[in-house]
């Protein structure tokens, strides 16, 4: 962006705060887009106005839309044939908004569920159509990300959610798509933590809250044709033609978080890009991944599904999870305690969350073991 030009780079820096962030979301930001924030949200390219007071169809706010935009394109290969669009609402609301657009009258459209985020987005399904439940891993409290797909005959879009915050699993390549139709991602935990082949989806949703950006804001990268597409007669701001004909612009849209998730863009192409992040995050994952396989610990996820994002496990018994939180608090690990559909410990650890940290909690977690154990 403009400003980077007085305000510096955006390179990547420890953690100065005191405090290892390991929350599942909102989570950590890259403390250098925060400094570039702290600046903007005073005077933004020297315009004398902060970001959060400029009109949303005025000259600066146009640059911001420019600028967050190309570098999405840039970061992950994003061709002119996808609209990229920025919503309110959260991945909640894509739920419903993605079959009410999408999945016709008496249609069928595919779903995989692989936790609490799928089964909400079956369950909104259900009030535009017919959910086909293609692939489960319920039976096993989804510990795994299944790969024996049975898809129905000719539905409207194959649905996943590529990583699963709660449960710790997430898909290390996209699931096969029936011909004639196109998948659907729910990205929101994991979205630019690593290359993606955006040619091989429809539709690509993410919350920026985990990865991108603060919450507010969700991030929507849509082929053009199918965004032009409408089921059955909906409200203007439920339809996604309204939406990419107006820039994301149709009424008033949460410019700062928009503008904050540019510079993490930048923030990512500057450190590496996608390829960086894949690096960096496999490093982070591995050195908290490498205690739990040495013993003590009881991982949820199944060694061939494990999340880079969140990782999640037990102590030996609930008693000790309590402790081991009370220990990790004290010692300056904030966020760990797990959902409580899984308990014990979860450790977030998205693209902004420094390798120090993993390496720190690592450390923290063979002590505990050899304390405990």
């Amino acid at each position: 962006m403009t400003a980077s030009a007085t305000q510096g780079t955006l390179t990547s820096a420890e953690n100065t705060r005191g405090k290892h962030n390991f929350s599942a979301g909102p989570a950590v930001l890259p403390e250098a887009v925060i400094r570039r924030v702290q600046q903007d949200i005073w005077d933004i390219d020297g315009s004398g106005i902060g970001i959060m007071e400029h009109s949303h169809r005025g000259p600066v706010v146009d640059g911001v839309w420019e600028r967050t935009e190309a570098a999405c394109r840039k970061l992950a290969n994003i061709s002119d044939d996808y609209a990229i669009m920025y919503l309110q609402g959260g991945a909640s609301t894509q739920f419903s908004m993605i079959p009410a657009n999408l999945l016709p009258e008496g249609g069928t459209a595919d779903y995989i569920n692989t936790g609490a985020w799928s089964q909400k987005a079956i369950k909104e399904a259900k009030l535009y159509g017919t959910p086909h439940l293609a692939a489960s891993s319920e039976d096993s409290n989804f510990d795994h990300i299944p790969t024996d797909l049975k898809c129905s005959d000719k539905p409207a879009y194959l649905h996943f959610t590529s990583n699963n915050t709660i449960f710790g699993t997430e898909f290390s390549d996209e699931p096969a798509c029936p011909e004639g139709t196109f998948l659907v991602c729910d990205a929101s935990s994991d979205i630019f933590s690593k290359p993606i082949d955006v040619s091989k989806y429809g539709v690509i949703y993410a919350g920026a809250q985990k990865n991108l950006g603060p919450s507010g804001v969700t991030l929507v990268i849509m082929r053009k044709d199918i965004a032009e597409r409408c089921e059955r007669t909906l409200p203007s701001m439920g339809m996604y033609k309204t939406h990419a004909e107006n820039d994301s612009r149709y009424n008033t849209p949460p410019v700062f978080g928009v503008y904050v998730m540019g510079v993490v863009f930048e923030w990512i192409l500057e450190n590496g890009g996608l390829k960086g992040m894949a690096i960096r995050n496999a490093a982070k994952a591995q050195a908290i991944y490498d205690v739990l396989d040495a013993g003590f610990y009881k991982p949820h996820a199944k060694t061939g599904s494990r999340s880079m994002m969140n990782i999640t496990f037990n102590c030996p018994s609930d008693d000790l999870n309590k402790v081991f939180l009370k220990e990790a608090q004290a010692n300056s690990f904030d966020g760990l305690k797990g959902h409580r559909s899984v308990g014990g410990i979860r450790a977030s650890v998205y693209n902004a969350f420094p390798a120090a940290g993993c390496q720190a909690l690592a450390q923290f977690m063979r002590d505990f073991a050899q304390k405990n154990g």
